[in-house]
């Protein structure tokens, strides 16, 4: 019985572990270069959504990932900027008892899912106080990302291997 007592411990620190530890605005900027003359314009916007993600360790099973939100937005007919939203949103995150595929898939799919919420209000926040029409971002499938850039390291992988004929 004591065997079975010492052998619990060691199989529950096994155990996975993902938990978020803090979230925190890292860096924001909302630009409107044209203001109030912008609104003099129809209101056509052309919206260019970018976004990104970095993550580093702190410690052992300590990581922050930030997820790099942009928004520009320009009207259609004048190419006028309208505004410029940028947005870094991060997050502290304790991970362990992960495979290295399954840590991977943790920083760039998990934890920036848990984090665009809070980034994706703070740009409607920010375009709703410039005035503009409301801005609300679709929801993102990073699960989706993820194994599409898997797919890609994959093909570039098979890719290097393949012989060459001169």
């Amino acid at each position: 019985m004591t065997d079975e007592n010492q052998a619990a411990p060691a199989e529950q620190a096994q155990e996975p572990v993902l938990q978020i530890q803090r979230i925190y605005v890292k860096d924001v900027s909302f630009e409107a270069p044209n203001l109030p003359d912008i609104f003099q314009q129809e209101w056509k916007p052309d919206l260019n959504f970018n976004l990104g993600t970095e993550a580093k360790q702190l410690g052992e099973n300590l990581f922050e990932v930030t997820l790099n939100v942009s928004v520009e937005t320009t009207l259609e007919d004048s190419g006028d900027s309208a505004f410029l939203c940028e947005v870094k949103q991060a997050g502290v995150f304790t991970i362990s008892g992960l495979t290295d595929i399954q840590l991977t898939h943790a920083l760039t799919s998990q934890c920036p899912n848990m984090l665009f919420p809070y980034a994706r209000e703070l740009v409607a926040s920010l375009v709703n106080r410039g005035t503009f029409p409301p801005l609300n971002l679709a929801p993102v499938n990073f699960d989706a990302l993820f194994l599409e850039h898997m797919r890609r390291v994959e093909e570039e992988s098979a890719e290097e291997e393949q012989p060459t004929i001169n």
